[in-house]
């Protein structure tokens, strides 16, 4: 039945698959102390890459600004990269964050894209 889907229908499918499986973990993460989940990516030039799935206990979702915890979470690695932004490693790229709060059971993803500008300017002499 797959094969008669749209490219964003199946994308569609697999997030709705992706995000199940993650959300199912939520109360193993929490008695664990986990508070919130992430994983980075980061890509240009058609090539990219999505860090391993890191684990935190912070009440500040930003995991640059707190520890990591001692947790494997290394079976939700697939599920957080399927959640990774179509396309962020084309031209000059993208990067970002896909993070799980585990207290609210609620998956963001930020992307930021990066481009390329320039400015002309054309004088007579």
């Amino acid at each position: 039945m797959e094969d008669h889907l749209t490219f964003g229908e199946q994308l569609k499918q697999h997030h709705t698959a992706a995000k199940a499986a993650i959300l199912a973990q939520c109360d193993g993460l929490a008695t664990a102390g986990i508070t919130f989940v992430a994983a980075h990516f980061d890509g240009s030039g058609d090539d990219g890459v999505t860090e391993d799935v890191k684990c935190y206990n912070s009440d500040v979702y930003t995991y640059d600004e707190c520890e990591q915890v001692a947790h494997d979470a290394s079976h939700l690695q697939e599920h957080f990269e399927v959640l990774v932004p179509y396309g962020y490693e084309n031209d000059a790229g993208g990067f970002g964050d896909v993070v799980l709060d585990v207290r609210k059971r609620k998956i963001t993803v930020e992307r930021n894209d990066r481009f390329e500008d320039y400015s002309t300017t054309t004088y007579e002499v």
